[in-house]
């Protein structure tokens, strides 16, 4: 049972990608846990993992026929014939008559199907080619743009996937070997290389260097690691890192995960460095062991596409209610019991919104390739319905509000003075710190003194560091000079690092920690702040030379020396975007671990008008439904952790808004993966960009304000149609049931309602290539599938009223009163039906005057002309006799006219009472 309920928690993690996005937000970690007991593995994994953790790191390489550095290139190639790409199963393209049936499988076409093979067997033989070849035309179409599409996203995902650093031995190198071997000569060819290799090319035996950010891009054997901590919470529900070393040891309880020496694939560095040896890549992973138990299950299907099957199941239940009645009404008048059925099976086709599929598809595939001109990689499809439903956007300050080029502005003393030893003491930091050196680090490092500290750094020996973590918010690191002594130097936020400091130096002088000197401190920094500058404390502590190994415990007793105040100015960009943002109803929130006071500073410089500050230590003391307030009436979130962000993010998702969240760190990626839809950057940490849906090109919100629009253009076609569908075939029902009830003749034939329906579904192809009105865009498109049923109700009856006004000018006007003349009849309908079925799409696609205020783009106009002119053809033209029609005399065409007309007035003037009383989307 425990597994049972694993294996539909990780298919849809294991569906939707190596991201755990879908995961998390479906609450299944802890389920997990019971998979991670190692006992649902097959035991010769287990096995096998157990053994090479047993293994010292020089046996590992030896045993996978690797090297200390590395692989060649001509190895790596070799080895990847046998063991094949670095993919899980699921990640696999499908054969094509795999997607060819899935195109297919869909409740519409099999529907059609079944309505196809009852025409079969009642020998209607011309329903039976109409009806097959809407099949045929939907899901060829459909499978032919998910190729596209696929082919597309593919290609935009290789602009953003995911590498890792290996290291490659050049031919010199093997050469040298061999010389050496077998030659005794010795030969000094150049070190291994580092390069960047796409994950999926991994293959066993390759030396991967890690450091944090870095997602584990296969199972790992550790050779050597430095404060390691990886989060595995995506395989065992853990919330917490756990610390992994390289030294050979047994494993705990027969649990792989709990093998102190392996990472494995789809976790993520935390913090420290490591060398490993790929050991298992693919569906030979722990990871792949457990998709190849759970792929065979079916999809969850994500919240747009379970509104979209709501649609569908909506209009199928209106079909069942709706053609019995037909039936019954039709055999009682009539007589007829097989026509009435052929015309009942005719009307359950004409509801059914065959291209739905499609045009679904096409749309979102369009979309994204658009983004992507604008700087926008969408990686899931859906993500773009969320993308224009956005109303609130949660950034980061650093890179997206500023430049992101920050510069050391100055380094001063604790009380505000110029000072040398300060910048001294913070390179040897940056220096020797071995993590992922942030924005910070890279501006000491490139400050104006750079070659005169390098000479400073030669003096000293690092004996070893305290990684930084997002609790503490600071990191040290520990060197000595001549080994006579240690020093611990540390780095941090200001607060934290003032917590574990007792003294302060001034000049020459040290003196106690006290409260006097503790608000002096505070008016130094604050003052720096309100320049804008972002002040980070340094502290040293002096140690006896007495071991090599030190711990957060020896944080304590710091003495204070000073600061190093960094600038990052506002971009020139920024104003504007936010002024856009603003305009197209998004409210922008700034959520940062900086300190207030220079956040505040850097948003009066944008223009961001701030409505409350709230900062980490305030939302702590917050229940979540004060929080819920107060994050409403905030707009600048100060000294936040990763976990308050996360908190932030899933309360105002909570409030009723689409969240986006912009953020490209390690402390980024809970709430990226929190949010409706997470966005990041190219240029991010591998982590943010796993959990993101959207990937940026350009770190800019002006770029994100464009994609934005370009989601809503989307979004804002796929509804047309479903509300066009929707509208029009409710009203063509309600037009037979009144025929049906008063004529005595069938108002039209069931081969006619089938081509009708076949030409007004070719119609809607152009659709995705649509334009959409500004004020359509101005406001996020919320997905509410429950308000078609209203649209339905007020603009369904519309179409039935000209309808019943084309029968009364038939049947009075033009004398097509008698069975005799039925054809005369059925065909002045099927033009006027199918014309005001077609023009229904300009209608409804806008608010304003079509044609006039606003003209669709010309592929959907070239494609409603070609079907009027069709539609005129079919009765006027050759093929008249074939298809049960009959020319119609020119007197009726003004009377067409006159009845189109009156009909786009009246449509007209529902648009705008229905806009008044609910707006229009």
């Amino acid at each position: 049972m425990r597994f049972e309920i694993m294996k539909k928690g990780l298919l849809t993690f294991l569906q939707k990608g190596l991201s755990a996005r879908q995961f998390r937000r479906l609450a299944i970690l802890d389920l997990l846990r019971g998979a991670a007991a190692g006992k649902e593995v097959p035991h010769r994994l287990a096995g096998r993992l157990e053994a090479l953790a047993r293994l010292v790191p020089s046996a590992v390489v030896t045993r996978l026929g690797s090297h200390a550095d590395g692989l060649t290139e001509t190895e790596a190639a070799g080895k990847r014939e046998l063991t094949g790409l670095n993919e899980v199963g699921h990640e696999k393209p499908m054969r094509w008559f795999t997607h060819l049936w899935l195109c297919y499988r869909n409740p519409f076409n099999v529907l059609l199907t079944l309505l196809t093979v009852i025409s079969w067997l009642t020998e209607d033989m011309k329903a039976t080619v109409v009806i097959g070849s809407m099949v045929v035309i939907s899901t060829l179409l459909r499978f032919v743009q998910e190729k596209r599409s696929n082919s597309a996203a593919d290609k935009l995902k290789e602009m953003v996937s995911n590498t890792a650093t290996v290291l490659r031995r050049d031919m010199a190198q093997e050469i040298a070997q061999e010389a050496r071997q077998y030659f005794g000569v010795q030969l000094h060819p150049q070190a291994a290389r580092r390069v960047e290799v796409p994950i999926r090319l991994l293959v066993p035996g390759d030396i991967v260097l890690l450091s944090a950010g870095d997602m584990i891009p296969a199972d790992v054997r550790l050779l050597a690691a430095k404060d390691l901590f990886v989060a595995q919470a995506a395989l065992t529900g853990e919330s917490l890192p756990v610390e992994k070393f390289c030294e050979a040891g047994p494993c705990p309880d027969g649990n792989p995960l709990e093998l102190g020496n392996l990472c494995f694939m789809g976790t993520n560095v935390v913090s420290g460095t490591a060398t490993a040896i790929v050991i298992a890549t693919g569906s030979d992973t722990y990871f792949g062991a457990l998709a190849e138990r759970v792929t065979t299950q079916d999809r969850t299907p994500t919240q747009f596409q379970a509104g979209v099957n709501k649609v569908s199941w909506l209009l199928i239940r209106f079909m069942f209610v709706m053609t019995p009645l037909v039936l019954f009404i039709n055999g009682f008048t009539k007589g007829d019991w097989v026509e009435a059925a052929l015309f009942a099976l005719s009307i359950a086709v004409g509801l059914t919104p065959e291209m739905l599929p499609m045009i679904v598809t096409s749309t979102l595939a369009k979309g994204a390739v658009i983004l992507s001109r604008k700087k926008v990689i969408v990686k899931r499809l859906d993500a773009i319905q969320n993308f224009g439903a956005m109303d609130v956007l949660c950034t980061d300050k650093t890179g997206t509000l500023t430049r992101d080029r920050i510069v050391l502005e100055r380094h001063t003393d604790a009380f505000g003075a110029v000072s040398d030893e300060v910048l001294d003491m913070a390179y040897l930091n940056s220096c020797y710190q071995t993590g992922l050196k942030n924005l910070l680090d890279v501006a000491v490092l490139e400050h104006a003194d750079l070659h005169q500290k390098l000479d400073a750094a030669g003096n000293f020996r690092k004996v070893d560091e305290i990684p930084f973590d997002f609790s503490r918010r600071r990191m040290s690191v520990v060197v000595s000079e001549h080994d006579d002594r240690h020093l611990l130097i540390c780095k941090g936020a200001l607060e934290e690092v003032l917590s574990v400091c007792s003294h302060v130096r001034h000049g020459e002088t040290t003196g106690v920690l006290d409260q006097a000197l503790l608000a002096r401190i505070r008016t130094v920094t604050a003052g720096l702040n309100q320049e804008g500058l972002r002040v980070v404390a340094v502290a040293t502590r002096a140690l006896p030379a007495a071991r090599d190994t030190y711990g957060v415990a020896d944080e304590s007793g710091l003495t204070l020396v000073g600061y190093i105040a960094f600038l990052d100015p506002a971009k020139e960009s920024t104003a504007p975007a936010l002024a856009a943002l603003k305009a197209n109803g998004i409210e922008v929130k700034v959520l940062t671990g900086d300190n207030e006071r220079v956040t505040l500073k850097v948003c009066r410089d944008v223009g961001l008008a701030i409505r409350g500050v709230l900062v980490g230590t305030d939302i702590d003391a917050m229940s979540d439904a004060r929080l819920a307030v107060a994050a409403e009436n905030a707009t600048v979130f100060a000294r936040l952790s990763p976990m308050q962000k996360e908190r932030l993010v899933r309360v105002l998702r909570g409030n009723g808004h689409v969240v986006g969240f912009m953020g490209d760190g390690i402390n980024d990626a809970p709430a990226l993966r929190a949010a409706d839809i997470g966005i990041s950057v190219d240029s991010a940490v591998d982590i943010a960009r796993e959990a993101a849906d959207i990937i940026l090109l350009e770190k800019s919100l002006m770029v994100l304000d464009q994609g934005v629009i370009e989601g809503r253009k989307t979004f804002a076609n796929m509804l047309k149609y479903i509300k066009m569908t929707a509208s029009s075939n409710f009203g063509n029902v309600f037009s037979v049931l009144v025929a049906s009830a008063f004529i005595p003749f069938l108002p039209m034939l069931p081969l006619h309602l089938l081509v009708q329906n076949l030409l007004y579904d070719v119609s809607q192809v152009a659709i995705p290539f649509d334009n959409v009105d500004e004020d359509s865009l101005r406001q996020p498109q919320k997905w509410n599938p429950d308000e078609l049923g209203r649209f339905m109700l007020f603009f369904g009856p519309i179409s039935s009223v000209f309808d019943i006004s084309t029968y009364a000018l038939m049947w009075f006007v033009f004398g097509a009163n008698t069975a005799a003349q039925q054809t005369l009849f059925q065909s002045g309908w099927f033009v006027e039906g199918l014309l005001s079925q077609t023009l229904i799409v300009h209608m409804i696609r806008t608010r304003k005057l079509p044609f006039i205020q606003s003209r669709a783009a010309w592929p959907l106009l070239a494609m409603t002309a070609v079907i009027i002119s069709i539609g005129i053809f079919l009765p006027m033209g050759p093929l008249a006799g074939y298809f049960k029609l009959q020319a119609l005399p020119l007197s009726y065409f003004p009377w067409l006219i006159a009845t189109l007309l009156a009909y786009m007035a009246l449509t007209q003037t529902m648009k705008g009472f229905y806009a008044r009383r609910y707006g229009w989307q």
